[in-house]
């Protein structure tokens, strides 16, 4: 067997791998659509698999139709925006300072930033911390404690010190300052990891609940994750029954839930596709010439 017919077996069982892995992904996410559309008897018997049964669109309504999972909603895309904007700020700009060599005290920094990876104040202390400083039920609450990832930061420090220093040793020569240096060319050169932090940010943002679990207690600052937490351990089901009366009754809690996790989830997935062309973009390439 030749070179090019192994390649092409090697090719071959590498995308089979990776269809089957895809396949075991979607699986789950197409059961909760299957689940979300099924009327109530079949839910009840436990027969939807892939398929809808009995074709059903009223917990799509009453999800919709619910102003305060609507408000949610809003605040939630609102708190993901806010959290993702201001934690990118924190994290250029403590990356770019760290990320030269000739930072005073830098490698201590970097100590004390990695010891924070593996040890935290724990729940409580950072619960009474929140308090004493009146953030309590508080958009704040929910923003300041996670500003800056260590793991993201690291990411970002590495990735600045992958810029070819002659850029920015020329730039300097014509009399640019740092903060020139990273605006008009570090940060150019980053759009990758920037927009891939992003992602990290936004995403661990849309999907965190336990913060809102501790801090919060208005509901009108309630995210929707913690919504459908709640309407996972049933204390929001009964609320819905009451506020439709009799026609909630075409609606099993099941299908509920699952309306509200698609609700949840496909706003996130529109993101993807945006930011998945920064991924694979070769912006370094030519920059430097031997």
């Amino acid at each position: 067997m030749n070179e090019r017919a192994v390649n092409r077996v090697y090719d071959t069982v590498f995308i089979a791998c990776i269809a089957v892995s895809v396949v075991l992904c979607l699986i789950p996410f197409i059961h909760i659509i299957a689940v979300s559309l099924s009327g109530t008897t079949p839910i009840t018997s436990g027969k939807v698999s892939l398929w809808p049964l009995e074709a059903n669109l009223e917990s799509y309504k009453k999800v919709f139709t619910n102003m305060s999972m609507i408000r949610s909603l809003g605040f939630t895309i609102f708190l993901t925006a806010l959290s993702t904007v201001l934690s990118m700020i924190m994290t250029i700009a403590a990356a770019y300072p760290l990320s030269k060599k000739e930072l005073k005290g830098r490698q201590i920094l970097m100590v004390i930033i990695i010891f924070t990876m593996f040890f935290s104040g724990g729940m409580i202390p950072e619960y009474i911390l929140m308090r004493s400083l009146n953030l309590l039920n508080t958009v704040w609450s929910l923003v300041l404690p996670g500003l800056i990832s260590a793991f993201n930061l690291i990411i970002l420090i590495s990735f600045f010190n992958g810029i070819p220093k002659a850029l920015e040793e020329s730039a300097e020569i014509d009399g640019c300052s740092y903060f020139g240096m990273m605006w008009r060319i570090t940060l150019r050169l980053s759009m990758p990891a920037l927009a891939t932090l992003s992602l990290f940010y936004a995403v661990g943002r849309w999907n965190g609940f336990q913060d809102a679990l501790m801090y919060i207690t208005k509901q009108e600052l309630y995210p929707l994750q913690l919504k459908l937490y709640q309407m996972i351990q049933n204390s929001q089901v009964n609320d819905l029954m009451r506020l439709e009366g009799s026609q909630m009754q075409s609606v099993v809690p099941e299908s509920l839930k699952a309306a509200t996790v698609i609700f949840s989830t496909v706003p996130i997935l529109i993101v993807y596709p945006w930011l998945q062309r920064y991924f694979v973009s070769g912006v370094m390439l030519g920059a430097v010439k031997e």
